[in-house]
């Protein structure tokens, strides 16, 4: 199966405090795969890693092929990303919050609508495309920066906690939007402590205490013990 992440023998420290131990794990194409691990394992330093933010050593991360450390712009070119803080213009509507992140990638005119309105389409956001985000719930406004990370075409869809102070029935939708990506081809590598968003066939990354503690299919993984208290007995942390 061909690869959309690959990273190999990933390593970083802030300072003298390790943040990630020779980390290894790939994502197949089209797959939906959690990034999971309780809070300070390191997942966000390693999602900074993978966006090209922070420079690991030692490491290889590898986008469809393409060392993000040889060949950046092609590696980044194939990533969309979405972060654990929230990135938008307020004051402005949703439409020109992505017309904005679409010139950023070299997309104008009749391409730019039309690549944006296939977005919201995808996440169900189109009859919010002239809305002012500022009144936009706290749900509506994740769904349009996944819309917005998608713009301009990715393969790899990374996301960082995407869900974090949202209520139930808005993690809910969200999760199941990003899932429905990966059947039109699209990857997902999404960071969570949440175990409750994944699903029994997604791929699984378990980081812990920055070093790789399991991987593979969740119900091959965790095998007949539930996901919850699987989690616990191998990180200590409440699910």
């Amino acid at each position: 199966m061909t690869e959309a992440l690959r990273v190999a023998g990933l390593s970083h420290d802030w300072g003298r405090k390790p943040a990630l131990r020779d980390v290894s794990f790939a994502v197949p194409e089209g797959r939906f795969c959690a990034l999971l691990g309780p809070n300070g394992a390191g997942k966000s330093t390693l999602m900074a890693v993978l966006t090209g933010l922070i420079r690991p050593a030692p490491g290889v991360v590898s986008v469809g092929g393409h060392d993000l450390g040889r060949s950046p712009r092609a590696a980044l070119a194939r990533i969309g990303v979405v972060y654990q803080a929230p990135t938008y213009d307020l004051d402005r509507s949703v439409f020109a919050n992505l017309k904005y992140f679409a010139a950023l990638q070299g997309l104008s005119g009749a391409m730019a609508r039309d690549r944006i309105a296939a977005s919201l389409a995808r996440l169900g956001m189109e009859e919010r495309a002239g809305e002012k985000v500022a009144a936009l719930n706290g749900g509506h406004r994740r769904r349009m920066e996944i819309a917005r990370a998608l713009i301009h075409a990715p393969r790899l869809l990374l996301l960082d906690e995407p869900t974090v102070g949202l209520d139930a029935p808005a993690r809910a939708a969200i999760t199941a939007h990003v899932h429905a990506l990966t059947a039109e081809g699209i990857s997902v590598l999404w960071a969570t402590h949440l175990v409750d968003e994944l699903h029994p066939d997604d791929d699984l990354v378990l980081l812990h205490q920055g070093r790789v503690a399991a991987a593979g299919r969740v119900d091959a993984v965790t095998g007949a013990t539930p996901l919850a208290e699987w989690f616990l007995t191998r990180t200590g942390a409440a699910a």
